[in-house]
């Protein structure tokens, strides 16, 4: 079968999906932008999807699977994602198990991990370390990591502006770098009787290690019977003892659990802090912003 056949099969197979005038399949299964036409980079979530626009500029388009305020741990792709997917030139996902659910979707689009590089903190359940806890991005130190290796995705999708996404990564890393050289200054008013961050979801690790605090948490990441009594009878006991003025919820996750032990210690339940997922607007519009305002919410929480 001659190339441009195959080419015509591709295109034909396209536009059955609705996708006339998006990517066509190269000779190794991938999809190349038409002319004049930008390449799609698709991310799994909000948070990568922002970072991906700030290194990418105008050069690429960028979108992100799942919406702002969705819960990226379960996430159920939709006709509409598989048919995106179809016309994109590159998957960007964040790995360390976070989207098992990007297995769905063709192996034909090329992925690429973002926590590649990064150390992986373990999840513990009782004595026992497991899988590496996802949440990377939480670290501003750690999401300079993700922009470099948005960078080089980026460059080797598009090497003619390979250069230019060098240089607006340095650019966007040194804004992050503001971020992570201010942690331990935004925090240092926390008495250290009080470093302890309470939340839902055990979604803080990297940030906790970052800034100094211990950690608890209602559940690990994603588990099934979330807020069991057990659960919260455990942080109860560690927010009494550590006499902790504030606990903490998610905003894609349930805070009913966390009301019930903020009513049983007397703390006052702050939030929500973001993690998986941006706002649609204020208050946490982009990567930067969401750093900067779970760091301000933590701070004077956990300094009254």
């Amino acid at each position: 079968m001659t190339r441009p056949t195959l080419r015509l099969i591709a295109l034909t197979a396209l536009t059955a999906l609705g996708l006339t005038g998006c990517s066509l399949l190269d000779e190794g299964g991938h999809t190349t932008p038409t002319a004049g036409e930008k390449p799609l980079v698709l991310t799994s979530f909000t948070v990568i999807a922002d970072m991906a626009r700030e290194v990418g500029g105008d050069r690429v388009r960028v979108e992100s699977i799942t919406k702002p305020g969705a819960e990226v741990h379960g996430y159920e792709p939709t006709p509409h994602d598989i048919r995106n997917v179809a016309g994109a030139s590159l998957l960007l996902e964040n790995g360390f198990a976070l989207e098992g659910w990007f297995d769905q979707f063709t192996p034909n689009v090329p992925r690429v991990v973002l926590s590649e590089g990064i150390d992986p903190i373990l999840i513990t359940v009782g004595d026992k370390a497991g899988a590496p806890n996802p949440h990377a991005w939480m670290s501003p130190a750690a999401g300079q990591v993700y922009v470099h290796n948005i960078a080089r995705a980026l460059g080797d999708l598009v090497p003619e502006h390979a250069e230019e996404f060098t240089r607006r990564g340095e650019a966007y890393a040194a804004r992050i770098g503001e971020v992570r050289d201010g942690l331990s200054e935004r925090l240092s008013t926390i008495p250290a009787d009080r470093r302890f961050l309470a939340t839902c979801e055990g979604a803080f690790s990297y940030l906790a290690r970052d800034a100094g605090l211990e950690e608890g948490y209602l559940w690990a990441v994603n588990q099934e019977n979330e807020g069991t009594p057990q659960q919260m009878a455990d942080l109860i006991a560690q927010v009494r003892e550590r006499q902790v003025p504030t606990v903490f919820c998610e905003s894609t996750v349930s805070d009913k659990a966390q009301r019930e032990v903020a009513a049983a210690t007397g703390a006052t339940l702050a939030g929500p802090l973001y993690v998986d997922s941006l706002s649609d607007g204020p208050p946490v519009g982009s990567y930067l912003e969401l750093l900067r305002y779970d760091l301000d919410l933590i701070a004077d929480g956990l300094s009254r």
